[in-house]
């Protein structure tokens, strides 16, 4: 193998024993990759600066699974792609129904977050996985001095909301993930928004730059 490539394959072994399925997935070792598939450490680097900031506050920054996103590296989607085939059209067109927003990706970023998750499948293949949670560090990355500029005026946010009436305390009543969620898509929640302000939220998920949604995250935190 070539200096600087690595290999997204399990190494070679005999299959695990079979578990007891009582035992929780965590605990099981994740799907082989169907399709061996060779990346640079260069570009498995440059996803996983774009995974972590686009994708890390749902999927974890290891893409190992977060309080609202799947363990990516346990997915059947990643298991079946190929050099994304499968991934790709997935994160351009999002699931839209199960709160995950479409993105305007170019072609090398798609391709480097693509050969980030699966480096992450071939490290959790060969050591077992697990579930992990989501690290603050994926959450507290923006500035609220710019996310109450956005939400008071290129985001449009103030036509709906007010610091100081429906969004006074929020950071008191939802935190950390919680509060995200209700940012981005309040429909997923057990509180689920009203069907117009839903459509809203719904609307902005295709607007928002990667700053633009951690800097108005930044900004609801402060309000408590």
């Amino acid at each position: 193998m070539a200096v600087g490539m690595v290999m997204a394959q399990t190494p070679q072994s005999q299959d695990p024993p079979k578990r007891d399925p009582t035992q929780s997935p965590a605990s099981q070792r994740p799907p082989k990759t169907v399709t061996p598939q060779t990346y640079s450490i260069q570009q498995i680097q440059a996803g996983e600066l774009r995974f972590t900031s686009q994708c890390g506050f749902c999927h974890g920054r290891d893409a190992a699974g977060g309080e609202t996103g799947p363990d990516l590296t346990r997915s059947q989607l990643v298991t079946e792609d190929n050099r994304g085939d499968k991934i790709g059209p997935l994160v351009r067109h999002g699931r839209p129904g199960q709160g995950m927003p479409a993105f305007d990706i170019n072609d090398a970023d798609l391709a480097a977050i693509v050969a980030f998750i699966h480096d992450q499948k071939t490290k959790a293949e060969a050591l077992g996985g697990g579930r992990r949670s989501v690290d603050a560090a994926d959450l507290a990355t923006g500035n609220a001095a710019a996310g109450r500029r956005y939400f008071n005026g290129a985001g449009g946010c103030a036509a709906c909301h007010s610091a100081k009436r429906d969004l006074r305390g929020v950071a008191s009543r939802y935190r950390g993930l919680a509060l995200l969620q209700r940012m981005l898509y309040p429909g997923g929640l057990t509180d689920p928004a009203p069907p117009d302000a839903l459509s809203a939220h719904f609307d902005q998920l295709g607007k928002y730059t990667d700053d633009d949604m951690h800097n108005v995250y930044a900004y609801l935190v402060t309000l408590k």
